[in-house]
């Protein structure tokens, strides 16, 4: 089994591509502690290495973000023997059904508002997720209320040095062009 690695905006973060399925069509998972990653058996895998801050699994592909105190000198090598004895092992990547991206943070819109937030999410979808994704992350939509998209960043783009200006001068401007009644984008936590 040979996988690829990519660095990632986030220097903290590198991208696993192991050349196969990952989530697949199941969405996303993103894992920001040891304790959130008990329902996956290849997240509580990375988690057990030393050095490991966040686990984001993808469609084809896992980013894993390093702690302060590790170098990836070191740690690259352990996480890509980690995915490897996963793959090989057999087990499910993830326990369950529902993926995290699709869990908590019910989506905050009025109902009369609906078309609008269609828009928005199309637009996310088509234009906005797959060039996250490239990065090693995932951007989920979270409501909509006068104006203001809440868009929750994951994987590489969490904690990304430029995911603000991602957020503010690509999504925004690109929402706002394509639907007037968006005045603003802002990030939330979950």
């Amino acid at each position: 089994m040979f996988i690829e690695t990519e660095s990632t905006p986030n220097p903290a973060t590198l991208k696993f591509i192991p050349g196969r399925e990952v989530m697949g069509e199941r969405g996303t998972a993103d894992f920001a502690g040891v304790e959130s990653s008990m329902r996956s058996p290849l997240a509580s895998r990375i988690f057990a290495l030393p050095g490991v801050a966040r686990v984001f699994l993808g469609s084809d592909f896992v980013t894993v973000t390093q702690s302060g105190d590790a170098d990836w000198q070191s740690l690259r090598p352990q996480v890509l023997g980690a995915v490897m004895d996963h793959f090989m092992s057999g087990l499910p990547v993830l326990e369950g059904e529902a993926a995290d991206g699709d869990e908590g943070g019910e989506d905050d819109f009025d109902p009369a508002d609906a078309e609008i937030v269609d828009q928005i999410k199309e637009l996310l979808d088509t234009r906005v997720r797959p060039a996250v994704a490239g990065d090693g992350g995932d951007i989920v939509f979270r409501g909509f209320r006068e104006g203001i998209v809440r868009l929750h960043l994951q994987g590489a783009c969490s904690g990304c040095p430029s995911s603000r200006a991602t957020l503010k001068h690509g999504v925004e401007n690109m929402l706002r062009h394509y639907v007037p009644e968006v005045v603003a984008v802002e990030q939330v936590d979950a």
